[in-house]
C-alpha cells in the first residue's frame, strides 16, 4: 500500500503565504489557554504568562500557536463576547511584537517560520475583532452553522478550520449516536466546504478537523483514528486534535487529562501514518520529537 504521507499532497494558502504538504514533518500546533477553566488545568488569565507559554512552545518546535480565551468545556457557560476579546487582545499584540522583534527564531529546518497564529473561537463578533491583529487561522469549533465566519476569513485573507460536530458549542452532545459516523462526517465536510466557498473563501484556505470527542462516543472516536485517511478525498489539510482527549482517558482509565500525554503520542503516531498534516497538542516537545521519528520511519525525509 502506498504511503498516504507521500501520496496526498495539498496546500494551505494564507494571504500571500503558501504552505505545501507533505513537509519534513507534520505541523505541531501548541495550545495556549488564556482562561481559568481549561479542562487540562493549564490555563492562565495573565497575558504575560500566556506569552511565556507560547515562547516556550516555539522553542520546543511549535509551528502554530493556537490561543483560546474560552474553554470548550460543556459544563461551563459561554463567557461574554467582550470578555473573550479583552482576554485575547493583549496576547495577540504581544505575540506579534515577539515575532516581529526577532526575539524568537526557528529551532531547526523543519519548523515553520514565522509561525502561524491561530485563534480558537467561534463567535463572529470575536473573529471580526481579532482577525486584524495578525491572526492567520481561525480555529472554529462551531461546525460552521452559517457562512459568517467563512466570509470574515475570506475578507481578511485568513484560513478557516472547519470542525465536525453537531449543535451549538458549549452544549453537551453526549446523547449523539451515529449509524455510520464516517459517512456522516464525509457528508458534513462536503456541505461545509461548499458553504464556505460560496461566500468567497478560497478552498486552499480551509483546514478540516474531525472533532475528536465532539458529539462522538468512544467507538466513534476510535473509528476516526482508524480511518482518518478517508477524509483525504477533500484534498484539504487535516488537523488532528489529539491532546489529552477523553477517549484516551477512556481507553487507559486515566481520568486526569494531564496524565494522558503518552496516549496522545500514540494517537499522533497513528495520525502521521494516515497522513494528518497538523496536530494540536499541549506537550509540544513530545509531539515534535514523535512526529520527527515517526515521519522518518514511514517515509523518506522531504528535502
Amino acid at each position: 500500500m502506498s504511503d498516504p504521507l507521500s501520496s496526498v499532497p495539498t496546500v494551505l494558502q494564507i494571504q500571500e503565504r503558501r504552505i505545501d504538504f507533505p513537509r519534513p514533518r507534520p505541523l505541531v500546533m501548541g495550545i495556549v489557554n488564556i482562561n481559568d477553566d481549561s479542562f487540562s488545568g493549564d490555563g492562565t488569565l495573565d497575558p504575560d504568562g500566556a506569552l511565556a507559554i507560547a515562547r516556550r512552545m516555539l522553542a520546543e518546535g511549535a509551528d502554530i500557536i493556537d490561543a483560546g480565551a474560552e474553554s470548550a468545556r460543556t459544563n461551563r457557560g459561554p463567557i461574554p463576547v467582550d470578555e473573550e476579546i479583552r482576554r485575547l487582545t493583549p496576547f495577540l499584540h504581544a505575540f506579534g511584537q515577539l515575532i516581529a522583534g526577532g526575539e524568537a527564531g526557528p529551532v531547526d529546518a523543519g519548523q515553520l517560520w514565522p509561525p502561524l497564529l491561530s485563534v480558537n473561537t467561534w463567535r463572529p463578533e470575536v473573529i471580526e475583532a481579532v482577525l486584524p491583529l495578525g491572526v492567520d487561522l481561525v480555529n472554529d469549533i462551531s461546525g460552521l452553522p452559517d457562512g459568517r465566519n467563512a466570509a470574515l476569513c475570506a475578507r481578511h485573507g485568513a484560513a478557516l478550520l472547519i470542525m465536525h460536530t453537531v449543535g451549538l458549542p458549549k452544549v453537551p452532545h453526549t446523547h449523539q449516536r451515529w449509524d455510520d459516523v464516517l459517512t456522516a462526517m464525509e457528508d458534513f465536510f462536503a456541505e461545509k466546504i461548499a458553504l464556505a466557498t460560496a461566500v468567497g473563501l478560497d478552498p486552499d484556505a480551509i483546514v478540516l478537523d474531525p472533532g475528536i470527542d465532539f458529539a462522538k462516543q468512544r467507538e466513534d472516536n476510535l473509528a476516526v483514528y482508524r480511518h482518518l485517511d478517508r477524509f483525504h478525498r477533500f484534498g484539504r489539510p487535516l488537523l488532528l486534535p489529539i491532546s489529552r482527549k477523553t477517549v484516551i482517558g477512556e481507553v487507559l482509565d486515566l481520568p486526569v487529562p494531564a496524565e494522558r500525554d503518552a496516549g496522545t503520542v500514540a494517537c499522533l503516531v497513528r495520525g502521521v501514518r494516515l497522513g494528518a498534516q497538523i496536530f494540536r497538542v499541549h506537550h509540544v516537545a513530545a509531539a515534535v520529537q514523535a512526529a520527527q521519528v515517526t515521519g522518518a520511519l514511514v517515509r523518506p525525509v522531504v528535502a
